[in-house]
């Protein structure tokens, strides 16, 4: 497949990942474009060994995140799924969405990368399930297990604050 087929079929993915993480459609299109464009440089260090789309979302995650610390905007990390039921709510201010983020950094893979292909890119667990070569149930119990560990910490956060 050329990078012209890669960026065609995963461009619009890329965006929404990104809008969902900007909610700002210009910032995500330049965002978008930015990741693209590194990644047509680094194509050739790809190496196979993970799903494109895997790679291009962690070009995408980490643009958009040196994005925002060069402009230091808020991130609205609050997310809600379709059962309703509030994801995290720990986000108040930008210092403490910048801890998450800092941690989520740090989390071990695969807990890293399923919750933010599901939180940022906004990915049903069949789909992030194919993308490691796994069933939807995994992917479901790998998000809960990281989303766990998420709001541990967070507590764990206050808890010294106070």
């Amino acid at each position: 497949m050329d990078f012209e087929q890669i960026y065609q079929k995963y461009f619009h993915d890329i965006y929404l990942y990104i809008k969902s993480l900007s909610n700002n459609e210009s910032i995500a299109e330049e965002i978008t474009q930015e990741a693209f464009f590194k990644a047509l440089k680094a194509i050739d260090s790809f190496d196979g060994s993970t799903d494109i789309r895997a790679w291009l979302f962690t070009i995408a995650k980490n643009t958009y995140f040196s994005h925002y610390k060069r402009n230091k905007k808020h991130l609205d990390f609050t997310e809600e799924h379709s059962t309703g039921v509030q994801l995290v709510n720990h986000i108040i201010n930008e210092e403490e969405a910048f801890i998450i983020h800092q941690f989520l950094h740090s989390m071990d893979e695969p807990y890293k990368e399923v919750f933010s292909l599901r939180m940022f890119g906004e990915l049903p667990f069949g789909k992030i399930g194919k993308l490691f070569g796994k069933s939807d149930g995994w992917a479901r119990v790998t998000f809960y297990r990281a989303r766990k560990q998420i709001i541990a910490y967070m507590e764990e956060i206050n808890h010294e604050r106070d």
